[in-house]
């Protein structure tokens, strides 16, 4: 993609359509075979419709700069945008089920067939300079692509609605101001994970990651870290897990099993976040992105139950 472009309103969906042609598939259960042939052959769909789409007049994809290269921000406006979007992109255009709390993803790995193409052509015209009668398109496809960076995309995709699907009046904020605080919340989340897993890829814990991604955001939003918001956002109140987007990174038990776990994982996680308070709340003009360094030397093991 050019990096030098931004796209808004109802050009969102239709650009990204074109760099990733399986977003024209609308998703069932019958769709994993266009799909494949699409994204690992570069087949062409059959139809150029986007009617499964709503799309809307302030959806945008612009490249956010970081400290490890641009990457591509995609914001939906319309829910259902955003689940259809994530169906077809990170499940194969399986119409899975999105969870409520599920507001952003960090899509990494997307196979770009306008960079093999781009590449495709250069080569062939390098081959015509210089005079070779019938160059090896399938060696050379098979040595592009044997670097993963050379074929592949990152882009971030995110929804507009409230953030952790919490309401807004429960912080005494209006509700379109929620909506504003909401959208730079989930942004620098999740350029947060973006930038940590290019600088410490190795360094990965569901629940610490998440504990720190809502800290940088919360900063990028507001200039200070509050304990409340963060633990409301993850759906637990006075040490006990009481519903909410923790669940989301913890594997899967026994009712009666998961909720003691999720409640010592709460209680696991309360003193981590007061020590983010002190460190956040003491430099309110520290940029959120010289922050992640910071929270991540706080680090000194899972955070698991």
């Amino acid at each position: 993609m050019a990096e030098n472009h931004a796209y808004y309103g109802r050009d969102v969906l239709p650009f990204l359509a074109e760099q990733y042609k399986q977003l024209y598939i609308p998703p069932s259960e019958d769709a994993l075979e266009a799909y494949r042939d699409i994204v690992l052959s570069g087949g062409e769909p059959e139809s150029h419709s986007l009617s499964h789409f709503l799309m809307h007049a302030d959806d945008s994809a612009v490249y956010e700069e970081t400290p490890v290269g641009p990457v591509l921000a995609v914001t939906l406006h319309e829910r259902k945008d955003f689940e259809t979007f994530l169906q077809i992109i990170a499940n194969k255009c399986q119409p899975v089920e999105i969870p409520a709390t599920q507001g952003a993803s960090m899509l990494e790995g997307l196979i770009s067939w306008p960079k093999i193409e781009a590449h495709r052509k250069a080569f062939l015209a390098q081959a015509e300079a210089d005079e070779i009668p019938d160059p090896d398109w399938d060696s050379e496809f098979s040595r592009f692509t044997s670097v993963k960076a050379n074929y592949t995309d990152a882009m971030l995709v995110l929804s507009a609605g409230p953030y952790s699907a919490v309401d807004g009046r429960e912080f005494g904020i209006s509700e379109d101001q929620w909506i504003n605080d909401s959208i730079t919340i989930r942004r620098y989340h999740e350029l947060n994970h973006f930038i940590c897993r290019r600088q410490w890829p190795k360094k990965i814990s569901a629940v610490w990651d998440e504990l720190v991604a809502d800290a940088v955001g919360l900063h990028a939003a507001y200039g200070r870290y509050d304990i409340a918001m963060a633990e409301r956002f993850l759906g637990i109140r006075d040490g006990s897990y009481t519903g909410g987007r923790l669940e989301n990174y913890v594997g899967k038990t026994v009712p009666a099993e998961q909720q003691d776990r999720l409640n010592r994982l709460a209680r696991k996680i309360h003193p981590i976040l007061e020590s983010f308070a002190e460190i956040i709340n003491t430099q309110p003009k520290i940029h959120p992105f010289e922050l992640i360094p910071l929270l991540e030397n706080r680090f000194a093991g899972d955070i698991t139950v």
